[in-house]
This record gives C-alpha cells, structure tokens and sequence, in this order.
C-alpha cells in the first residue's frame, strides 16, 4: 500500500492497486476507502481513489467482517472480476497485492496477467523465509521476472532511546536474496507510527513523509521503477494491458 501510494505520490506514475487477498482484503482499512463501487456504461465497476490510487478489492463488495467460505474455482472467479470488471483507464503501474504462499491468488495473476515483476516481501526469520523461497521459485517457473526482495520487519528502533533490536533476526532476506541471486530492495523497520498510520488508513508516505520508514519505501519504490524501466529498455517483460 506505502509503496503504491510512492510510485503515485513521489514518482509521478498513474497507479492502479488491485487487493488479491481475497480471503482477507485489508485495503479498504489501509487505504481508508469503505464505499462501493459504481458501475459505469459498459457494466464495469470503477474503483476508488485515495492519494491518487486507483484501488479495487473484494473488501469494498462485502460486509467488513464477513467470512469468505469459497473453494478454488470461486477464488479464480473473483479475481478475474476484479481484474477484467474494472475499468482501470491508462495506468503506468498496477500494483497487485498477493496473500502469502503460491496458492489460487498466485496462479490465477500469473495466467491472467502479463506481469512485468514480482516483488517479494518476507520478514527475517527463517520460518518465513521458506515461504519467499517458494514464491521466487513460483515466479521463475511461469517465467515472471523477480524485482527484488523487502525485509520487513527487519528491526525496531525504539523510540526512547534509540536502541536497535532484531526482534524476528536481521539480515535473512538480504542473505536469501544473495543465494537466489536477487537484489535486495531494502529493509522495513518495525515500527509504532507505520502501524497507526496503517490501522487509520493514512500511508505514512503521506502523513509522516519524512520519517525514517517512508524514506525506506521511496528508496524501494525508485528502485523497483529503475527496475521495470530496465527491463522495458531491454525489451523484455514490458506487458502491454488494455482494461
């Protein structure tokens, strides 16, 4: 969501944010957006906007606590609504927000979508970093190039007196990235004030731009940008995607 809003906000990029989780969508709270959708002329639904983010979610079509209870099949429909049942309009980046693991989300955005590069996120101890293992390993199987790795969670800093503490480790996702051969984007701390803004739908990006963890997401965003543009330039994994 921070790093959404970045590439809006501080790169100047027509962004779109499509929430695959949708056992548990959590953008319509981090982005602050609880209403429903309108749908246009051609039966399309048109998202919503907030800090110049084009947003669609299965959250914004449901009651805010009700269970999802669906197999499969039903999984890789919703999110085929999400994706052609939009009218996203001209957008430079559409940033798809995936549920851990290589399940029916994972699958379905890789057949479904001509992604330019995937980004993975884990936190530093080990237990999760089986989990980014397998992701990057899904990704080089249907041919998705891999962007990079985030740490999140990486430390906490605490706000008193300074002092750093590796509450899950440190230093696992920038050493996983080295062994599968991926840049390391960076490491996101543990932070008090990225959980508030978080929970009030408020990216510290926009509300605490000069805070220490939205100077890390602009430094990941202007990285993944170099990245994509990269690859555009070679001619490689550059989609083009009319919605």
């Amino acid at each position: 969501m921070n790093l959404a809003v970045a590439f809006s906000l501080q790169c100047g990029l027509r962004v779109g944010l499509l929430d695959a989780d949708v056992y548990g969508p959590s953008v319509p709270s981090m982005m602050n957006l609880y209403e429903r959708p309108r749908v246009g002329s051609d039966s399309r639904m048109i998202p919503l906007e907030n800090h110049g983010v084009r947003c669609m979610s299965m959250g914004f079509l449901m009651d805010k606590d009700a269970p999802i209870v669906w197999r499969g099949p039903m999984v890789m429909s919703a999110l085929e609504k999400l994706i052609r049942g939009v009218t996203w309009g001209k957008l430079d980046f559409l940033v798809v927000d995936m549920p851990p693991g290589t399940g029916d989300a994972q699958i379905s955005i890789s057949q479904r979508l001509p992604l330019s590069g995937a980004v993975i996120v884990s936190t530093p101890q080990d237990i999760a970093l089986l989990d980014a293992r397998r992701g990057a390993n899904m990704f080089a199987k249907v041919n998705v190039p891999i962007l990079g790795l985030i740490e999140n969670m990486s430390y906490f800093k605490c706000p008193h007196c300074g002092e750093q503490s590796n509450i899950f480790g440190h230093g696992g996702a920038r050493l996983t990235a080295q062994e599968l051969n991926l840049e390391f984007l960076g490491e996101v701390p543990l932070n008090i004030e990225l959980r508030e803004t978080c929970d009030n739908g408020s990216p510290i990006v926009v509300s605490s731009p000069e805070s220490e963890a939205a100077s890390v997401y602009l430094s990941i965003a202007k990285k993944i940008v170099a990245k994509v543009q990269q690859n555009a330039s070679s001619g490689s994994h550059f989609p083009q995607l009319l919605l």
